[in-house]
């Protein structure tokens, strides 16, 4: 379990309650909702734990990841790492209250005479989940009341969320979402990379969350334009819309997809090294290739990928891999390029970025 932020607790009585909602209505960051709902939920009912937790994976083999909990006489609500291995996780059918809360969308109770409810927090794709309740004895219908108005409001403002970040035609991450995440990235990055010198670790002994690197493909569909231009951009908004389905089928739970409009898509992703990066890609090439498109057949995609580094900007991140994709565009097209293979090759010419007079790399 990893440890998340944690909230001030809230002035006694309903004005405290007030503040907590105020609170919760105002966040944008999905990761501080959680946080605020789940910290809101103990300071109202004080029960011995209250989780969040969503579906990861894909339908197959989905499972169970506890995003935040917060249990009794804990200060610092805690969870799952987001870069958890799946196989690590718990299979759905293991928490059968979890998965009746969400096939029905009601409150699912053990009825075991100490309390254990289970509130579904939706059931769209990608975004399904509940919230969990451990209490001594089992929620009064007041308590229910209260759980639920929190709840629409926790709903009202994900909602919103949604439609701030995600683009209108393929439900991907659109592109003004991107600076946070990257940030949060290269900050996790960095202090990974800090806490392994200071107290290093045996290889074999760190967890998903300790290995690793972040690592940026850009991805774009060769030949677009002639989709719109024979088929229409009907058409065309299809191919984008299966590409982006075929993409969320094709990556793991945790790597982030991103339409940064028109043809180009953008994911992040955390791999072990470059090797490994360039298979989840191949992969991911190969399978478009293979797919065929209604009234259009065959469609190919061409993708270039770097290393996010070390006191990396967007900017700086984005144009080496652009370079990689555009060179695979210019040589062929329907292939997958590595910037740093492509520097190593001798085939580009690595950059210095600079700001005014200071140089960055």
């Amino acid at each position: 379990m990893q440890e998340l932020a944690t909230f001030p607790a809230p002035r006694p009585g309903m004005s405290g309650l007030v503040d907590k909602l105020a609170d919760l209505a105002a966040l944008r960051d999905r990761d501080a909702l959680d946080i605020a709902l789940v910290t809101t939920i103990h300071d109202v009912l004080q029960p011995g734990s209250a989780a969040i937790c969503r579906v990861v994976g894909d339908l197959g083999n989905a499972r169970w990841r506890i995003c935040t909990q917060l249990q009794a006489g804990q200060r610092v609500p805690s969870g799952d790492s987001a870069w958890s291995p799946q196989e690590s996780l718990p299979l759905l059918s293991a928490h059968p209250l979890r998965q009746q809360a969400i096939a029905t969308g009601c409150m699912q109770e053990s009825g075991r005479g100490r309390g254990h409810a289970v509130f579904s927090l939706g059931n769209t794709p990608g975004n399904t989940g509940v919230l969990e309740i451990h209490t001594d004895k089992p929620l009064s219908p007041a308590s229910r009341d209260t759980v639920l108005g929190i709840l629409r409001l926790h709903l009202n403002v994900s909602n919103l969320l949604d439609y701030g970040e995600r683009d209108s035609l393929t439900a991907l991450l659109n592109r003004k979402t991107f600076d946070g995440a990257f940030l949060k990235a290269t900050l996790e990055q960095q202090a990974s990379r800090i806490a392994q010198e200071q107290h290093p670790v045996p290889l074999e002994r760190r967890t998903g969350s300790q290995t690793g690197t972040y690592w940026l493909a850009m991805i774009d569909i060769d030949h677009f334009k002639r989709v719109n231009d024979n088929y229409g951009h009907l058409i065309g908004d299809e191919v984008l819309l299966l590409l982006a389905r075929l993409m969320r089928a094709h990556f793991r739970f945790h790597d982030q997809l991103y339409r940064f409009g028109g043809e180009e898509f953008v994911v992040l992703m955390r791999c072990h090294g470059e090797a490994e990066a360039a298979g989840v890609l191949e992969r991911l090439r190969l399978t478009t290739a293979a797919y065929q498109f209604p009234q259009v057949g065959s469609i190919t995609i061409s993708i270039g990928f770097s290393e996010i580094r070390f006191g990396d900007s967007p900017s700086g991140a984005f144009e080496r891999a652009d370079r990689a994709v555009y060179f695979a565009k210019e040589h062929g097209r329907n292939q997958v390029c590595s910037y740093l293979g492509l520097v190593a090759s001798g085939s580009l010419v690595e950059q210095k970025a600079n700001v005014g007079e200071v140089e960055l790399f």
